[in-house]
């Protein structure tokens, strides 16, 4: 989040003037070179190849410097995104899992070494199988069988549960990307094996987490998805979890009509009112019986 901000500024640039020696200030750097060339990349921008390189020497010097951080490998993960061809050999090597396609598995190996479990990493390997230069079906196909590759043994109180989800949104997002909305999308939410997804991670995530932050994307992720499944009872759980905090996804790529600037705005309220005000009335009875 620093490095989305200090990407618009001059901010590390004076750090390091400063404090040249300084790891924090080195690290920071290859996230704010990593956010730069991921902008440039998606915005076709001339100078996307030279930031590319930058963020790559900034990363490495980094990683070198303090070998234990996981964040260097996560910037050169991240910066896996611009490779959509594959054309680096650290992004088509060949998964342990057969159904996964070749991809950055050595870094996230790395990365699982120095923290397992890493949220990030696991979502920028989603974010790389989406950059990759295949039809959209099949990058698509790739998401979901990580998904539920990655949900199949996380443990509990990981939000990797919720990758699965995660997926979900991604495939109606390309959709209303390409104007295809698929009116009868919502009710897969409600079916095998999503709900089962969904329910898993309310109890072996939400319910688990030990009072440990919570992502807001990620809370709201899960309480799309069980509002969407007719989980109300503990889509309201989740949305009181969330208190007065919301993101913009999913629900900015699920409303009905993405034309519509405040769509996603209006579906979340409709979802978290709903949740509510079911599970007041539904709510079990606690006291003496008759």
């Amino acid at each position: 989040m620093l490095a989305v901000t200090a990407a618009r500024s001059d901010l590390i640039g004076v750090w390091l003037a400063e404090e040249p020696n300084s790891y924090d200030a080195q690290v920071m750097r290859a996230r704010v070179s990593v956010e730069r060339a991921l902008r440039a990349h998606y915005q076709q921008h001339a100078s996307a190849a030279s930031l590319e390189e930058a963020a790559r020497q900034a990363s490495l010097m980094a990683a070198h410097r303090e070998p234990r951080d996981p964040v260097p490998w996560i910037c050169l993960l991240a910066l896996a995104q611009v490779d959509g061809r594959q054309v680096r050999r650290e992004h088509r090597e060949v998964s342990a899992e057969p159904m996964l396609p070749t991809g950055p598995w050595g870094l996230l190996h790395g990365i699982n070494q120095r923290d397992p479990h890493n949220r990030e990493a696991f979502h920028r390997v989603l974010q790389f199988m989406l950059a990759r230069s295949v039809p959209p079906a099949a990058s698509l196909a790739a998401v979901f069988d990580f998904g539920r590759w990655v949900a199949s043994w996380s443990p509990a109180g990981s939000p990797l549960l919720l990758l699965p989800l995660y997926a979900l949104v991604e495939q109606c997002r390309q959709q209303s990307v390409q104007h295809r909305a698929d009116p009868l999308w919502r009710r897969q939410w409600a079916q095998e094996p999503t709900i089962t997804y969904a329910i898993k991670a309310f109890h072996h995530w939400f319910q688990q987490a030990n009072q440990a932050p919570l992502s807001i994307s990620d809370l709201h992720h899960l309480a799309y998805a069980l509002w969407a499944g007719h989980r109300f009872v503990e889509a309201a759980e989740v949305f009181t979890a969330s208190g007065t905090y919301a993101s913009r996804e999913p629900w900015a790529s699920v409303h009905e009509d993405p034309n519509h600037p405040d769509g996603g705005e209006a579906l979340l309220l409709r979802a978290r009112r709903e949740s509510l005000s079911f599970a007041r009335t539904h709510a079990p009875r606690v006291g003496p019986t008759h």
